[in-house]
């Protein structure tokens, strides 16, 4: 039986904690977002979704939004606009995550190669599930930061026009984007 490096796997933590989001850093957002921070909001997300989704394991989806980012520990937060091919940035981050696997015993870190496996393929009712949750967490936090920082964020806007396709993620967005809409022309 494996032991728990509990120190190591400290360490992968507060990288996340302190890692702040590419996107918002090179967008100007004075007061950016880390990674963990992202995490957490995705599995809060995920856990409201509880009874809401019928045949989706929402449990699943809620570890799976605790380690869909958790390889940027080690790679740091890699974005289309960072010049990595959605190839080469995948075999990182499938590195990254098989050595903070191996730091956790039981079965454990198995488990969280298997779900970001499952995320990264987006195949799955549950894969499908967070990858829409991720994009529009994405969008939130944008539509928060245009309001708290007077930023245009438009190209997470445009980004996300396609990556909703089931409820409750096509309302959600349709909804902010309804809001971010009547806060732009209140603004004009």
């Amino acid at each position: 039986m494996a032991s728990l490096n509990v120190v190591e796997l400290l360490k992968i933590a507060d990288s996340l904690k302190h890692l702040k989001r590419t996107g918002w850093v090179k967008c100007g957002v004075p007061e950016p977002e880390t990674v963990a921070c992202h995490m957490y909001r995705m599995a809060i997300l995920s856990w409201s979704l509880k009874g809401e989704l019928p045949g989706i394991d929402i449990d699943r989806c809620l570890k799976m939004s605790l380690v869909h980012d958790i390889g940027e520990a080690i790679v740091g937060d890699i974005t289309p606009h960072c010049g990595v091919s959605d190839a080469d940035k995948y075999t990182k981050e499938k590195m990254a995550l098989d050595k903070i696997a191996a730091m956790a015993p039981n079965g454990a870190g198995q488990e969280w190669a298997q779900l970001w496996a499952e995320y990264e393929a987006h195949e799955t009712p549950e894969g499908k599930v967070v990858k829409q949750l991720d994009k529009f967490d994405m969008v939130a936090q944008a539509f928060d930061y245009e309001l708290k920082y007077g930023i245009d964020l438009q190209q997470f806007f445009d980004s996300t026009t396609k990556c909703f396709h089931s409820e409750p993620f096509v309302s959600w967005d349709r909804d902010l984007r309804t809001r971010r809409h009547e806060a732009l022309a209140k603004k004009q």
